[in-house]
């Protein structure tokens, strides 16, 4: 453990029923954090980020992805995954996304997974007990629409001012009683192609 991380969080919530109705197979949602101390804080403004993105990002990967992948209970299981940052109040926004916005974080998770497509995410800024919010997308298929979740939760005494959170979330489905289809019959009935929507 390095010790820049101050606590690991883990959220679990399994859904049973959507709309009164109980789902062909219970939907697990899963997000796993790291309160990590701002390395850069105080410093001003720094303008090289990579040494200790380099330093502490891929230990940050590694060890959120094996916490998410033990508690799902394998890779295979994950069919949606995406990450997020938040920045302490008196941290930079650059600072959070710097932990996760790159692949020495984030391929840890996708090569586990065996994923094709790229991590959706947010960053944000905010005190202790802020919102955070993993948004969720098919690991394969960007267009899948059934597989856009958000996993959500708070930590009560995170981030401090000079905190940073960086977070990791999956599910093992995709929402309960999806009906509004995909981007792709969608792109169909506008007369678009598939291939090139923009028609460019």
């Amino acid at each position: 453990m390095i010790p820049d991380i101050r606590k690991i969080i883990a959220y679990e919530e399994i859904i049973n029923v959507e709309g009164g109705k109980q789902a062909s197979q219970e939907l697990k949602l899963v997000g796993v954090a790291a309160v990590v101390k701002n390395p850069w804080i105080g410093q001003g403004f720094v303008e090289d980020l990579y040494p200790e993105i380099n330093r502490i990002s891929p230990f940050l990967g590694k060890l959120l992805t094996e916490k998410l992948i033990s508690i799902i209970g394998s890779g295979t299981e994950i069919e949606a995954y995406g990450k997020a940052a938040v920045a302490g109040v008196d941290s930079e926004i650059e600072h959070a996304s710097a932990l996760i916005h790159t692949l020495k974080f984030g391929n840890f998770l996708r090569e586990a997974v065996q994923a094709k497509s790229y991590l959706g995410f947010t960053n944000t800024r905010g005190p202790a007990n802020s919102p955070v919010y993993i948004p969720l997308m098919d690991k394969s298929d960007t267009g899948r629409r059934s597989h856009y979740l958000t996993v959500q939760f708070s930590i009560p005494d995170a981030p401090a001012g000079d905190e940073l959170i960086a977070a990791l979330g999956a599910a093992t489905g995709g929402r309960p009683h999806h009906r509004i289809g995909d981007r792709y019959s969608d792109l169909k009935k506008l007369g678009r192609n598939v291939e090139n929507p923009a028609g460019v």
